[in-house]
């Protein structure tokens, strides 16, 4: 688990302007989704067990939340050479195969997983109308046994700020694979 005080953006902070091309076909920016009361960035990845482990429900969560005007956005910034299953042409099929409800975007140099300060797959983010971050932490308490979930985080906090409410909490430690940075 990635601690709290590893993180470079807390509750408040802005979210930092990507531009980044989406197995889509389509360039997908930040600006894109000025219209949406709420953006969850999630860093994320092909081959790792614990984003496969919470990609049902991430997908559950995007079509959820998706009518509400919630916006959802995958982001893989890890080294495609040494990982050959996070290649862009795996990600498309990913996301098909899948039927992802949302944008799944590469982030090839690494630069917006830098500057968003990601730390494993997955690491949600959710930012405000604002674009302000309003939470990090995991998606929910248990990857490995959805029948055992006792804490759904990630949508506790989306309702919450759909409703106006402050997002409590506002960052947890997120659990996952480190993110695979290139040497």
């Amino acid at each position: 688990m990635a601690e709290l005080s590893n993180y470079r953006l807390h509750p408040g902070d802005a979210a930092p302007e990507f531009s980044l091309p989406g197995v889509d076909g389509a360039t997908h920016r930040l600006s894109d989704w000025t219209s949406k009361p709420l953006l969850v960035v999630a860093f994320w990845c092909n081959h790792c067990p614990y984003v496969q482990a919470w990609e049902s429900r991430m997908i559950e969560l995007g079509r959820k939340f998706g009518p509400s005007g919630v916006q959802f956005v995958l982001i893989n910034a890890n080294d495609a050479r040494a990982y050959p299953e996070d290649r862009f042409e795996a990600m498309r099929a990913r996301a098909k195969e899948k039927g992802y409800p949302f944008p799944y975007l590469h982030d090839e140099s690494q630069d917006v997983a830098r500057a968003y300060g990601a730390l494993v797959t997955p690491h949600p983010l959710l930012f405000g109308r604002d674009r302000r971050l309003l939470f990090q932490g995991r998606i929910d308490d248990d990857h490995q046994h959805p029948e055992r979930v006792h804490h759904r985080y990630l949508e506790r906090a989306i309702e919450q700020a759909l409703a106006g409410q402050p997002v409590v909490p506002a960052e947890l430690p997120v659990a996952g694979c480190t993110v695979k940075w290139r040497s």
